[in-house]
């Protein structure tokens, strides 16, 4: 049929247009399989022409023209027909090769084809799926001849189809997929057609035809596809090419189907079907693919999505048809399994009745209820600390504390012990990490006896170390009272547990079948028994997964209902359910100031840190590149144990005689040029700074500062006074007359940009006509501040000699300069140890701030000998906690780390790798104005146009909330807010780097057209 495919110019289509329907238009090719499609500009607005293939019936164009006009009555998208000025619905043209082609019209519909739509949000999908339901409910009472046809697009022809090509699949590996693919199908899915309801389709909902705006469904067009056939299979043939773009297949198919469910309800045997038939769309679209590239070698269209097929296909083989059927009843609001409620019934009833699986019976006998959660202290961020011998030896130390002889590890908690992805294969698949425990863990010596708690079968066993990691495992099949079958997991077993079984061997209740494994043939595990309850194995016996995705938690409940039903531990062991995250949003409002607060459209809940990681309630893992102040790393373990080290012996203030306080200003006094010489301890950098400008003032008997505009140097009274970012932005009251605010020196935005190399002295003016301007009033200056890049006022990087010609001017007036290094101190710049260096000056007082303690609430100043003897007035300087015995072992662990770690050189090389990358992002992105930094301390500014530099604040926050949809933490800042701030604990590594750089590429490739235009 490709072969009678019109070939119409542009300008051909003008004529038509004109001829035919009195347009005078220009014209704009649309993609096409068959026909040949023209966007038309006119001056009454837009519509588009359609040239029919040569072979094309009349009879199929009649068809879809009037079940457009059907589904006017009640739809908004789709298009109308336009009539010729003779009033027809169709009309004929010659084609180049001399064919006969029919060509008709229809109004174009506003919005952008899903296919450019990277980012598929859960509203927009629900959405989809509610069109396609009222698409299915309008094409429910529409007939037509022609669309009973023998079409190879038909689903009901897909088997057929893939027998008839299949042997045109030259990928043999592709090949044997679908081979086990349509295996799979018929041996889950092909009974169930006979079953299903028929009607009308639209039958080819792929991306291209699907238009969209602002999360909403807009139009949906080309109808030239419809078949009469299963009702449901618009649904699944959309499913199919969403699921195509889809990070979660799944999880975005299981929107469709929610949204589709809530228009027109599906019957059981509609959700169990439709995971089949998206394979089977998939499978047939290769196998056609085969067959058209065979029959025209040059057509590109073949091509729009066999790639993405080749690159989904895969992965949802990887999912079974019955874990796809539970996802999907349980988006309908159904049971995910049908009879898992009457399992949990009969077992709870029977609790009582089980015998024991160990030989100390948990419902009387004391046991330990083990926290292995995120947050828990038993789990350590380093993986490898929670293995052999780390982990029992902690469980051990638990137990023992309490007396008792067995631990009990929790169902449905959420846990970092896991590494591999779900259902995934190989290191690169992009699944969702598996974190929530679906068993109940029973801690106990290595070869305890384990008991049958009721009767049952031998239906499976193996010794399993991968994928589920369980080692000997053994998997009884049980029937309940009323003949619901369902079975029981023992994993962790003992090797001789296995040698004795025969598959279909009976097994008492109360007999003794297996032993707990040692470490050593449990696959490194401590000695403990995995129970899991399954009410569907989703035919993978001893695969079946004892650890669930987050995102599917509620699906995994009704597959794995809770095994204390069996096991009968008391309720008032285990600790309360914690409040969802939404409610401890609302606790936390409740209570905290409505100003203090939350990063991101969706909250982080952070339980654990670890290196450049954090991780949140249900373990999934962040990349922290925002977070400055765990400097070295969040959790670093020479920082831990020094704290701990020191907390366990003393904790007390300066007025006592601590050798660790002068050794610690030693080696701090040691990363500084001369004169920098006196240390003063307090416990934040808002404290550090107050007390800089307290000596300024002293020193220099005068009350006048400048600043810089858009800095922010603390939250105190005077320093909100200080910091413009504060007091001309919302809620404050501007700035009180000693305060002098110079312009900040942006050369990208600013006055003076790249392209002068007198840029800094240019900006260093403004500072010296200030003190001119102070000196006139009658007034003297005291000091000027500034932070050595500035961070809040847009990550820049000052230009050269700037400081170097502003610390001249404060010189000469006699006043104090000072270097506020809390976000660019330690090494974070790569190239100097302190920012300042790098502008070849060196301040009067320098301010530190919580990277210094890691975390730990601590911070510094340090200044000259000569400023510190005139602070050294007569009044006492005492902060209660700066430089206490713990602070100052933590800062000197900290000192350790970067030398050890060597993370200033770390940090330069790392850099130069992000830099480079988002230098390269910027060529494709033409939002990126400036990419800018040194080392760990990045900014990339976004602007709407690189002429007028007009900032994309809006855009930049877009940008920081996908960063974190994807895993990636980041911030925004600037004067406008358009800034993404780029500032990471210091272990953050070029692979980090890459994948940085890969997610913002898709994160600025998902901004919304609204925006990125």
């Amino acid at each position: 049929m490709l072969d009678h495919a019109p070939t119409l110019d542009t300008a051909s289509a003008a004529r038509i247009a004109l001829d035919l329907y009195g347009l005078k238009a220009t014209a704009t090719p649309l993609t096409s399989e068959r026909d040949q499609n023209f966007l038309l500009e006119t001056d009454k607005g837009r519509a588009v022409l359609k040239i029919a293939n040569a072979l094309e019936a009349p009879a199929m164009i009649e068809a879809q023209q009037r079940a457009l006009t059907h589904l006017a009555l009640t739809l908004d998208i789709v298009p109308r027909v336009i009539f010729t000025r003779d009033g027809d619905g169709m009309s004929t043209v010659e084609g180049a090769s001399g064919a006969s082609h029919l060509v008709w019209a229809v109004t174009h519909l506003a919005g952008e084809p899903l296919a450019g739509i990277r980012r598929r949000t859960p509203a927009m999908l629900e959405d989809f799926g509610r069109r396609i339901g009222e698409l299915t409910l309008g094409l429910a009472t529409f007939d037509h001849p022609a669309i009973h046809r023998d079409f190879h697009w038909d689903l009901a022809r897909g088997r057929t189809v893939i027998r008839e090509h299949r042997a045109l699949i030259t990928d043999h590996a592709l090949a044997a997929l679908i081979d086990a693919l349509v295996a799979r199908f018929d041996d889950h899915t092909a009974a169930l057609l006979p079953t299903l309801r028929a009607s009308a389709l639209h039958n080819d909902l792929n991306d291209h035809n699907i238009l969209v705006a602002r999360d909403h469904v807009t139009g949906i067009v080309d109808f030239g596809d419809m078949v009469h056939g299963y009702t449901i299979g618009d649904l699944a043939i959309a499913a199919a090419y969403v699921s195509l773009g889809a990070d979660d297949p799944l999880r975005a198919v299981a929107a469709l189907v929610r949204g589709y469910h809530t228009v027109f309800p599906l019957t059981d045997d509609d959700v169990a079907a439709v995971y089949g038939l998206i394979v089977l769309r998939l499978c047939t679209s290769v196998a056609l693919a085969a067959h058209q590239r065979a029959q025209t070698p040059g057509n590109e269209y073949l091509d729009v999505s066999q790639a993405a097929i080749r690159r989904t296909l895969p992965r949802l083989a990887r999912i079974p048809f019955g874990l796809a059927h539970a996802v999907f009843r349980h988006a309908c609001g159904l049971a995910p399994v049908p009879a898992s409620q009457r399992v949990r019934t009969w077992l709870g009833a029977n609790t009582a009745r089980f015998a024991s699986i160990l030989p100390v019976d948990l419902r009387t006998a004391p046991s330990t209820v083990l926290d292995l959660g995120v947050g828990s202290a038993l789990v350590h961020g380093d993986e490898h600390m929670n293995t052999e011998p780390h982990l029992t030896r902690r469980i051990a130390d638990a137990m023992r504390g309490e007396g008792t002889f067995v631990a009990v590890g929790r169902y449905d908690e959420a846990r970092l012990l896991y590494v591999a992805p779900f259902f995934a294969v190989g290191p690169d698949a992009r699944d969702e990490r598996r974190t929530i425990h679906m068993g109940l863990d029973l801690f106990a010596d290595a070869g305890t006896p384990v008991h049958a708690p009721m009767k049952g079968t031998v239906h499976d066993f193996a010794d399993n170390p991968l994928p589920q990691d369980y080692g000997p495992v053994i998997v009884l099949r049980h029937v309940t009272d009323d003949d619901v079958e369902f079975f029981t997991l023992y994993g962790h077993l003992s090797r001789a547990s296995l040698r004795e079984l025969t598959i279909g061997q009976e097994i008492a209740q109360g007999e003794s079948f297996a032993t707990l494994g040692a470490p050593d043939e449990n696959v490194g595990w401590s000695p403990h028994l995995h129970l899991q309850v399954i009410t569907d194995l989703l035919g993978l016996g001893t695969d079946f997964p004892g650890v669930a995705p987050a995102s599917q938690r509620s699906v995994w409940r009704s597959l794995s209902p809770d095994p204390n039903l069996i096991v009968g531990v008391p309720s008032n062991r285990f600790p309360a359910p914690r409040d969802s995250k939404r409610e401890a949003v609302a606790r936390r409002r409740a209570v905290i100031g409505g100003n203090v607060s939350i990063a991101y459209r969706d909250p982080v809940r952070a339980e654990r840190g670890w290196k450049q990681y954090l991780f949140d309630e249900v373990g999934r893992r962040y990349l922290d590149a925002y977070n400055n102040v765990p400097h070295v790393g969040h959790a670093h373990p020479r920082v831990v144990e020094a704290a701990a080290r020191q907390m366990a012996v003393l904790n007390t203030n300066t007025r006592y005689l601590n050798d660790r306080l002068a050794e610690y200003a030693e080696r701090l006094v040691a990363t500084l040029p001369d004169p920098l010489a006196v240390c003063y301890f307090v416990n934040s950098a808002s404290e550090a700074n107050e007390l800089a400008l307290r000596m300024a003032r002293t020193f220099t008997g005068r009350t006048d500062m400048i600043v810089l505009d858009a800095a922010y140097h603390g939250h105190t009274n005077a320093l909100i006074d200080l910091s413009p970012y504060k007091h001309a932005g919302p809620g404050g009251r501007g700035a009180p007359d000693w305060v002098h605010t110079a312009m900040l020196p942006d050369d990208f935005r600013g006055p003076f940009r790249r392209s002068d190399p007198h840029r800094g002295l240019h900006y260093a003016t403004p500072v010296a006509e200030i003190v001119h301007r102070i000196h006139e009033r009658g007034r003297g200056l005291a000091g000027f501040i500034a932070e050595s890049c500035p961070s809040v006022g847009g990550q820049l990087i000052l230009p050269p000699r700037y400081l170097a010609e502003v610390y001249r001017h404060i010189r000469a007036a006699g006043a104090v300069r000072i270097a506020d290094e809390v976000q660019t101190g330690l090494g974070r710049m790569g190239t100097h140890f302190w920012a300042f260096e790098a502008q070849g000056v060196v301040p009067d007082i320098v301010v530190m701030g919580k990277p210094l303690g890691n975390g730990h609430p601590m911070a510094a100043v340090v200044t000259t000998k000569d400023i510190a003897k005139a602070f050294d007035n007569g009044m006492e300087f005492f902060s209660t906690f700066g430089g206490n015995n713990v602070s100052c072992e933590v800062g000197l662990a900290v000192l350790d780390v970067m030398r050890d770690e060597d993370l200033q050189a770390h940090a330069q090389r790392v850099g130069e790798r992000l830099c480079s990358g988002l230098l390269e992002l910027q060529t494709r992105h033409p939002i990126i104005g400036d990419v800018r930094g040194s080392g760990l301390f990045l900014g990339v500014e976004l602007v709407r146009d690189r002429e007028t530099l007009e900032p994309a604040g809006t855009e930049a926050s877009f940008v920081a909330n996908r960063m974190r949809e994807l895993g990636v933490l980041l911030g925004t800042d600037g004067p406008f807010h358009n800034v993404v701030k780029i500032r990471p604990p210091m272990p953050f590594d070029e692979g980090n780097a890459d994948f940085l750089v890969e997610c913002l590429d898709r994160a600025l490739g998902d901004l919304p057209p609204t925006l990125s235009s």
